[in-house]
């Protein structure tokens, strides 16, 4: 070998190994942040009650029987299960924090992978959810609802 010649050496295993597990931490934390939802960021608080400053959310009007409404801003589904009482619940699909989409036909839909949730508990009815709702707290009074 002259002394214009250069050894150039393979990485070592240490490297190589580090560099693939930096690409995979990197992919999985893309994935996890991937979408345009602002709200995705909080989705890890998700699984705790729900709760507000006492502001006035709605009507009790606005608010179907047998249905709901999604209130997305603050990340919550009120329903009125029976006429004159009124849940709440997180608007955060159990199995993977997606945003419910709607209430229909008695439960509150997830588009991402097919969970449905009672109106009336929260409980899990279908889809791969593991668990119910989180129930958020509200109180109901002339006519309306205020989240606590």
């Amino acid at each position: 070998m002259t002394a214009s010649e250069e050894t150039v050496s393979a990485p070592c295993r240490r490297t190589v190994v580090a560099t693939i597990g930096a690409a995979g931490i990197a992919a999985a934390l893309t994935a996890c942040g991937a979408g345009d939802d602002k709200d995705s960021s909080d989705a890890a608080g998700a699984q705790e009650p729900v709760g507000g400053g006492g502001a006035v959310l709605a009507k009790t009007s606005d608010i179907p029987v047998g249905g709901g409404k999604i209130f997305k801003d603050e990340q919550l589904v009120v329903t009125q299960p029976t006429e004159g009482e009124f849940k709440a619940f997180s608007n955060r699909c159990t199995h993977k924090q997606c945003p419910v989409t709607s209430v229909e036909g008695g439960t509150v839909n997830c588009p991402c992978h097919g969970s449905k949730f009672d109106i009336a508990d929260g409980s899990v009815r279908g889809g791969p959810a593991p668990k119910p709702l989180p129930a958020a707290e509200i109180s109901v009074a002339d006519g309306s609802i205020k989240l606590l």
